[in-house]
């Protein structure tokens, strides 16, 4: 941890930063007009949701706040995910949209997961 200089380095960020663009610019394309004030705005505000709460948890600089705001950002990870679901039952993307975006998320979840108990850790030190 000592070689980080800013939240831009952590992988959980990055990984969270890579689901957010794919989101912008493979599913979210996909809506229709309708859906610009519900379902596009909810997604994309989950999904932005997810790198910004690691970033402010990384700003914090207590242990505790960081986990926190990291559980967040996992929540926000699962309400992406159950929006693609949705697109998905909507018709509004194929099941292969949905597949890439799961993979997307079960690495983003577990580089997360893995920083949360990093930090659950160090914190007991």
């Amino acid at each position: 941890m000592s070689s980080l200089k800013s939240f831009e380095d952590l992988e959980c960020w990055k990984a969270a930063r890579e689901l957010r663009i794919f989101v912008s610019q493979n599913i979210i394309p996909k809506f229709s007009i309708e859906e610009k004030y519900a379902l596009t705005s909810q997604l994309r505000r989950s999904s932005r949701s997810v790198s910004d709460n690691i970033a402010e948890g990384y700003g914090r600089y207590h242990y505790q706040e960081n986990i926190q705001f990291c559980r967040i950002a996992r929540g926000s990870l699962t309400e992406a995910l159950n929006q693609v679901i949705t697109a998905m039952d909507e018709n509004y993307i194929e099941e292969d949209l949905l597949q890439q975006f799961r993979e997307r998320f079960e690495r983003t979840k577990a580089i997360l997961n893995g920083y949360i108990n990093y930090l659950a850790k160090t914190k007991m030190m």
